[in-house]
């Protein structure tokens, strides 16, 4: 069964939700992340997706005292992203309690710095970020699109030994429309052996269902959870 992974996207210290990756297009949900995360736990879930968008935005660690908070009071096992770009970035990600770590432009800017935590912390613990639009790699918070096909680039990477990917469809996220299932169908298709996450569109319990007939490994949920279109009761239900 499909693993349900609730995010939490933070800026300034508080739960937040942007939408299509527009930091003008902000919206505070909860004053305390660790709040959330105690909430997402209780539900029975056993991962979180954790992104510190400031980080992301300023290309450096910055919220780590969040992470560090979530990690050492819940047992949920963290994915961590946002401002990973040096080696004491990634090393202070697992020191503040993360489990993994996504990087995502990092591997099209810095290829041979995410193949050096790709050998240095081994493929449970990287997750690569491959987010697209139109099938082309969108990096930097989405600012920047790339010529890079997405397929040759999780090609390139699984031979180089990644196992699990993120990967969100620009165009559909915070939206609630719909994930782009042809986009994951397409990926399950070419790379049966990647642990796939779909991210992005989740608008209630009937998109989690679909893409849960896909064989993918996971699903990233945000914004349908803290506009109360999947509820922690639904959650519950689709645990057990």
């Amino acid at each position: 069964m499909i693993e349900i992974i609730p995010a939490i996207d933070i800026i300034d210290g508080k739960c937040v939700r942007l939408t299509q990756g527009d930091y003008s297009q902000k919206k505070i949900y909860n004053e305390s992340p660790l709040e959330v995360a105690k909430m997402f736990e209780d539900a029975g879930i056993k991962k979180l997706h954790l992104v510190d968008l400031d980080g992301a935005k300023q290309k450096k660690l910055i919220n780590h005292k969040i992470l560090e908070s979530i990690a050492s009071k819940t047992a949920l096992k963290i994915d961590f992203g946002g401002g990973i770009q040096s080696d004491e970035a990634i090393s202070k990600a697992f020191e503040f309690g993360a489990s993994q770590v996504t990087g995502g432009s990092i591997a099209i800017k810095n290829p041979e710095l995410f193949l050096s935590w790709l050998e240095q912390y081994g493929p449970e613990k990287i997750i690569l970020g491959a987010d697209a639009k139109n099938e082309k790699i969108a990096v930097s918070g989405w600012e920047e699109s790339t010529e890079v096909w997405i397929y040759d680039f999780l090609e390139k990477y699984i031979a180089a030994g990644i196992q699990y990917t993120i990967s969100t469809d620009v165009a559909k996220d915070g939206l609630l429309q719909g994930p782009s299932v042809d986009l994951y169908k397409n990926m399950q298709d070419r790379f049966p052996e990647l642990k796939i996450i779909a991210s992005g569109g989740v608008s209630g319990m009937k998109d989690i269902e679909e893409l849960s007939e896909l064989n993918i490994y996971g699903v990233i949920v945000g914004k349908a959870i803290y506009e109360g279109r999947i509820s922690m009761k639904d959650i519950e239900s689709f645990l057990n």
